[in-house]
């Protein structure tokens, strides 16, 4: 398995407020993590990387293995997530970092196999042979509205509503967490990313670059070159996660 993460502030933005980053447990077996703050000029920043670290180090401390069921792993997601929200809430209650949240990407990987858990607009998807295939369903306004067939798909990438979420870590009640396993084949590439990659650069561009004959981090630094030069409107943060046939 190789991969890359990378983040960058973009054209429009001062500061940062996504995180990304990837931890080992006890057993060797890995999750990736990516999460996109909002709030105040440090609270989104301090959301995203505390849903990140705390998150990553709870994994850190566990035994699963290529063998655990995926249901108790997709248990530990659901329940660690919403201890997660509930810590984000609570400090948001303080002046400092009133009203911040964080959207929340988390990918597992087993043998064969990942788990998925999603929170927020952020987005997992798939290439698979040759296909972008999205994993998790947007937590957002405009989602809902194309899901009651207000509008189409296509309507929904230029909605002017398209940055209001309806689900996100800092919540004062519990959140709901999507979680979902996949099968893995082989040259199968993961990709987690903020909108802030998403917006900017069309599906097409993601298979083109990600299908290119250069190495992920090359790869990573395109699209959010990409991103850049079609207005780099928000911070950009992309995972790329590519399996060989040794992995699976």
């Amino acid at each position: 398995m190789k991969y890359s993460i990378l983040s960058d502030v973009g054209q429009k933005r001062s500061n940062n407020q996504d995180h990304a980053d990837t931890y080992e447990n006890l057993q060797g077996e890995r999750i990736f993590l990516l999460a996109d703050g909002m709030g105040g000029h440090k609270a989104g920043n301090v959301a995203s990387k505390l849903a990140v670290e705390d998150l990553g180090k709870a994994w850190s401390e566990t035994d699963f293995t290529s063998e655990t069921a995926p249901s108790e792993i997709q248990s530990w997601l659901r329940s660690q997530i919403r201890v997660e929200n509930q810590n984000i809430a609570n400090l948001g209650k303080l002046d400092d970092y009133k009203g911040m949240g964080t959207t929340l990407e988390a990918v597992v990987v087993q043998k064969h196999q990942i788990i998925s858990a999603h929170v927020g607009d952020s987005r997992t998807q798939i290439i698979k042979n040759g296909e972008l295939i999205r994993i998790t369903r947007d937590h957002s306004l405009v989602q809902e509205l194309v899901d009651a067939g207000e509008i189409t798909a296509e309507e929904a990438e230029k909605h002017p509503n398209k940055n209001i979420i309806t689900r996100s870590l800092g919540q004062p009640v519990d959140v709901d967490v999507d979680t979902l396993t996949l099968e893995i084949d082989v040259d199968d590439i993961i990709i987690m990313s903020s909108d802030g990659l998403t917006n900017m650069v069309s599906g097409e561009a993601i298979i083109e670059t990600v299908q290119s004959e250069t190495d992920l981090p090359s790869q990573a630094e395109t699209l959010v070159g990409i991103a850049n030069s079609n207005g780099g409107l928000d911070n950009i943060t992309v995972i790329l996660v590519k399996f060989d046939k040794g992995d699976l």
